[in-house]
Order: structure tokens, then sequence, then C-alpha cells
């Protein structure tokens, strides 16, 4: 009984490693190129998906909890 308890938690722990490896965080900085001026409020979306985020004051974005099969 002991050794089944202890591969069903060996088990857990490894899908959970690989279940946080399939997902990515994209950050970055958008400028524009006449200037290179951060763009305030460009709207950021990945290809083939409905995620998007919107720049802040600064030109930055961050898109988190991204599928690793996505397009960027």
């Amino acid at each position: 009984m002991e050794r089944k308890i202890v591969l069903l938690l060996t088990y857990l722990l490894i899908s959970i490693g690989l279940l946080t490896a399939q997902i990515s965080k994209v950050t970055g900085v958008v400028k524009s190129a006449d200037d290179g001026e951060p763009i305030i409020g460009a709207t950021i979306l990945v290809e083939g998906t409905s995620i998007g985020t919107v720049t802040d004051m600064d030109g930055k974005f961050e898109i988190t909890n991204l599928p690793s099969s996505a397009k960027t």
C-alpha cells in the first residue's frame, strides 16, 4: 500500500511539471518605427487565438498562460 502511495505522489509531481512546462509568458515593448517612442494603447493579439492585451503607458505588454502551441 505504501508503495502505491509513493508511486501516485511521484506521478502527480511529474504531471504538474509537464503541465507547467507547456505554458509560457511573452513580454515586450511596442515602439514607433519613426522615432522609437513607445506606443500607448497598442493592441497585441496572438495569431490564431483570441488571446491578447493592450500596451501600458510605457508601451510594455505581457501575455501570460500562453499555450506553447500558439504562434507568437
